[in-house]
């Protein structure tokens, strides 16, 4: 259920429809049902999710859904004893119809208690999450991310989920994530990958492979730089600062004592900076020879107007995370294109992942333990296999199954043969924010040497805010 204020990033016109179509959904669907029945929690929910595709499309970019506040809510009408809230920032409509079925599921076993869902675009949702936590209005479950784990666990803001009957179920790499810090506070939904879209049949044109080694990227790029065409589509946020990852990150993970590796990084800005100097490098010379257009990637959205330039058919390749492959197919049916592990290596791709769609129960809940069991609930074997897979995501179960989408099956077996983890919780460092903003620096022309600098000087105040 949206909270006060949070209607503000739908324009006022569009809360007047919302309102409106949300009025006439509760005075119509009884009569249309022809029965006297009441209208059931399972009903409604059906219900309101036409009506919120209804009233959201003519805002929608085609071949997603608008970034707008969406809600999906019981009827205020409903008796129950425990209403609890959840909030994420998953929006876009395939993501909601997934965990609107789970909703419903969840109530149909537990009807006394009412589960609402509010989800608005990622570093939108992430100010107002912190500002309904510090204002002790936090939701009873919501979504996190590895920067915001450190910060919400100082805070003491996030439950123990340890004693969660799902907990057995995940996988050592969920698990060495989920027990960095010896309680558990979240639980993964999903295991995000990134990778390197392909355009196979722009690259067959050229007589060009998917690539694997740097140097075969570096070809391919300079290939079609040569033919006018800009080879990379990138966008602001995760694109440039994944593959800055595998580049630097990969011979840590590939270690026989990645854990000793691992923990000499964890608290050491001087370190860890250094550790990502090439991948730093790496952008910097990206940028220099034009294998993308930096003020263009600058102003490009992530999942937005990445996805709408590659979906044009006239890129050869993309950077971004495997989530996208559904949106992609579906804005543009007839893209033959592939999605593999990033060529960042003299001899081999790197494949980077995330333990992702974190989950948290609120430590002040006012329903503590119902909001817990509704997270146990969302990790279940037949919830969450069904969420990860909506979102072209592994599993973060015991075998972690492989998303059907066949696009990414490059990505299904570079998994098997071991990732690097992008945001990492055993790093106690919030280098998933600070590398961002240091790889903005290099497309705005800064240096390697000035981005390592500020990377260093922005983990050492994430360090000290800790």
């Amino acid at each position: 259920m949206a909270k006060d204020g949070d209607l503000a990033h739908i324009p006022s016109n569009d809360q007047g429809i919302l309102a409106s179509q949300g009025a006439s959904l509760r005075a119509e669907v009884p009569a249309a049902a022809g029965s006297a029945s009441p209208l059931t929690r399972r009903r409604f929910l059906a219900i309101s999710a036409i009506g919120l595709a209804t009233v959201f499309a003519p805002f929608a970019l085609p071949g997603c859904s608008t970034s707008k506040n969406i809600v999906v809510d019981a009827a205020d009408d409903v008796e129950v004893d425990t209403r609890l809230t959840f909030f994420g920032f998953k929006y876009e409509s395939i993501n909601v119809m997934t965990i609107e079925d789970i909703l419903r599921d969840y109530m149909d076993c537990h009807p006394n208690v009412s589960v609402s869902y509010e989800g608005i675009k990622s570093r939108p949702y992430y100010e107002a999450l912190v500002k309904r936590l510090d204002s002790g209005t936090g939701d009873d479950v919501f979504m996190i991310d590895h920067d915001t784990a450190l910060s919400f666990e100082k805070k003491g803001y996030l439950a123990d989920l340890a004693d969660l009957p799902s907990i057995p179920a995940f996988s050592k790499l969920a698990l060495d994530q989920m027990e960095a810090e010896g309680a558990i506070l979240y639980v993964p939904t999903s295991v995000s990958a990134f990778g390197l879209y392909c355009n196979t049949d722009l690259l067959a044109a050229h007589g060009i492979e998917a690539p694997r080694t740097l140097a075969e990227f570096e070809r391919a790029c300079d290939a079609f730089l040569a033919d006018g065409v800009t080879p990379l589509v990138a966008n602001n946020d995760i694109s440039l600062k994944t593959l800055a990852i595998a580049r630097g990150m990969a011979e840590v993970y590939a270690a026989d004592n990645v854990r000793e590796r691992v923990a000499a990084l964890s608290a050491d800005p001087d370190a860890l900076a250094a550790q990502l100097r090439p991948g730093l490098e790496l952008v910097e010379r990206i940028v220099e020879r034009g294998y993308v257009d930096a003020g263009t990637a600058l102003e490009t959205e992530k999942t937005s107007d990445d996805l709408d330039q590659f979906a044009t058919g006239r890129y050869p390749f993309m950077l971004t995370g495997a989530w996208a492959s559904v949106r992609v197919h579906d804005m543009a049916p007839d893209l033959a294109y592939e999605v593999h592990p990033y060529p960042v290596l003299e001899d081999r791709p790197v494949l980077v992942v995330n333990v992702d769609t974190r989950v948290s129960v609120n430590a002040n809940s006012a329903h503590l333990e119902e909001a817990k069991e509704f997270a146990a609930f969302l990790t279940q074997p037949s919830a969450i296999e069904r969420f990860a897979n909506s979102q072209c995501s592994f599993s973060p179960l015991e075998g972690n199954a492989a998303p059907d989408d066949a696009s990414l099956l490059p990505l299904s077996g570079a998994f098997a043969a071991g990732a690097v983890v992008g945001a990492d919780d055993n790093i106690l460092l919030p280098v998933w924010g600070a590398l961002r903003e240091s790889v903005v620096s290099l497309l705005g022309g800064a240096t390697a040497d000035q981005a390592e600098n500020q990377l260093r000087d922005l983990l050492a105040e994430g360090e000290d805010a800790s």
